[in-house]
């Protein structure tokens, strides 16, 4: 009666679902280079709210920008002076955003190392695995400061295939429109130039089109079935029964 309850329990095929998310992502390495020098404390580019400095705009653009890209793996480098890592390349959107907003004017200095901040951000975006690779560097001033040449810093980039998208900010008078065309040329990136928050607004969407992030996690129930477990034990105790029944005849 025992092992005939196996069988029909084998039979009936049972399952249990393992719940598992897939965390092999396939979206870029992206990172944003923001410019926090003293001339980002500049107000007047929301003409939505006069009173915004470029630098509160850009991040909150940045934020509904971080927040579209899905399943890529993103970091900040801020810069100014000098540059450092705000944030290493990561899945967690929201804490991304949330040390972005940490960040304020001046906490890297008052000049601009553009450099220095294409150069911290290739090295943030070794620590990467994805096929593809990108950096929007975002500024309104004039290299002027660190240890780093922007033609040091674009030779890098090609090298390594890091296309590297720039903004500048404000009025073009007010930044190195030719450095920054000739830097995204040469990375095979484009260059963009934002005088408003508008405008700023329109340039995020357009990089979010021409480098989309489509593939997300995925999560599935993984069907395990049982049949082994009743099935083991009905033939282990058949074997027990044969030997024992041959065992009696002799």
């Amino acid at each position: 009666m025992f092992l005939y309850t196996l069988m029909v329990i084998a039979l009936a095929k049972p399952f249990i679902y393992d719940s598992s998310a897939d965390q092999h992502k396939k979206g870029r390495d992206l990172i944003l280079a923001i410019d926090a020098s003293g001339s980002m404390a500049q107000s007047g580019f929301d003409t939505k709210d006069r009173f915004k400095t470029k630098y509160e705009t850009t991040l909150e653009l940045s934020k509904a920008f971080i927040k579209n890209r899905l399943d890529d793996n993103m970091g900040v480098v801020i810069f100014g002076t000098f540059a450092y890592t705000a944030s290493p390349l990561t899945y967690d959107l929201d804490a991304l955003s949330f040390l972005l907003g940490t960040t304020t004017v001046g906490i890297a200095g008052e000049s601009t190392a553009i450099g220095d901040a294409l150069m911290q951000s290739i090295h943030t975006l070794t620590f990467g695995k994805a096929k593809n690779k990108a950096i929007i560097l975002l500024t309104d001033g004039y290299h002027n400061a660190g240890r780093s040449s922007p033609k040091e810093a674009v030779k890098k980039a090609k090298e390594l295939g890091i296309k590297i998208y720039t903004i500048g900010i404000g009025q073009k008078r007010d930044y190195d429109s030719s450095l920054l065309q000739t830097i995204a040329k040469k990375s095979g990136g484009k260059s963009y130039a934002a005088s408003s928050e508008e405008e700023l607004s329109k340039v995020f969407k357009e990089i979010n089109a021409l480098e989309p992030s489509l593939i997300r996690g995925e999560h599935y129930l993984n069907q395990k079935l049982l049949i082994f477990f009743p099935l083991s034990i009905v033939f282990l105790f058949l074997f027990l029964w044969v030997l024992y029944t041959k065992r009696s005849e002799t």
